[in-house]
């Protein structure tokens, strides 16, 4: 835990990770401390065994989730050359390449605004869950900046047709739109509903297998850049090794047999 980012461990045996952007008072803004930290903390995280670790909440504390580049700290970049530059901008770059490998999924909890820095945090999130009221934006050209250190992961999340329409502009927009272009994929009324939420995408995934749902998030990498011909083998490895593991034969036991799991909570508890 530091001042910039708190994480918890909650769930079954502690293995829901909590990692919240502790900013509030600069609308959990980046900084290179707060970049640093957010690499480190998932880092670390991608060590913990599949039944140590089964789910990553991000989050921001206060009204807003992240409103993306500190203005101190882009004012202070604006002072240096272009290889410090490169070098401010890469460690961003590997910050999300971090969050976006992470082993298992990774929620994102939405409210008040994701602005640019905070667009790149939804991009690499697997499950997205937005309050209502919540504003979106590529906001880096209204600075004369641009979204680029976020574009590979943005652009693989929602399109190339969506990024060239919105990336111009830096328009806001709503939660619904951006529940229409794949950045968020449900939107809810109220922190209330997006606590709940939150909880039951949990549940969803301490339902199910803790090495099945690992895979089940690596194949979407594995297979997008490889041809169909090489992904048909890839898959049928992939399961082959799957269905002939421990956990898969105790999961058509415990079906068969009809009762939980061995890895499932009694009452799939989030917290």
């Amino acid at each position: 835990m530091t001042d910039a980012l708190r994480v918890e461990r909650a769930g079954p045996n502690g293995s829901i990770a909590r990692v919240t952007l502790a900013r509030p008072e600069r609308h959990n803004a980046f900084d290179a401390s707060l970049i640093a930290e957010l690499r480190a903390t998932f880092g670390a995280l991608e060590r913990d065994s599949p039944t140590e670790l089964r789910a990553v909440v991000l989050a921001g504390q206060g009204q807003t989730f992240c409103a993306g580049a500190d203005i101190d700290w882009m004012r202070a970049a604006m002072a240096l050359d272009v290889e410090g530059n490169e070098q401010d901008a890469m460690a961003m770059a590997e910050m999300y390449e971090t969050i976006d490998t992470c082993p298992v999924p990774v929620i994102a909890r939405v409210q008040g605004a994701a602005l640019g820095g905070g667009m790149g945090l939804c991009a690499v999130s697997d499950l997205v869950i937005a309050e209502s009221g919540a504003r979106f934006g590529f906001t880096e050209t209204r600075l004369g900046i641009l979204p680029a250190v976020i574009s590979p992961f943005v652009i693989a999340k929602i399109g190339e047709s969506h990024a060239r329409a919105l990336f111009p502009g830096g328009r806001r927009f709503d939660a619904l739109r951006a529940q229409r272009i794949g950045l968020v994929h449900e939107v809810v009324e109220g922190e209330a509903a997006l606590d709940l939420a939150v909880d039951a995408a949990i549940a969803d995934i301490l339902a199910a297998g803790p090495t099945a749902v690992r895979a089940a998030k690596a194949i979407v990498r594995e297979v997008r850049g490889i041809g169909h011909g090489s992904s048909k083998w890839h898959t049928a490895r992939v399961i082959a090794h799957q269905r002939t593991s421990p956990e898969a034969q105790e999961g058509f036991a415990a079906f068969n047999e009809k009762r939980r799991p061995g890895w499932q909570p009694d009452e799939d508890p989030a917290n």
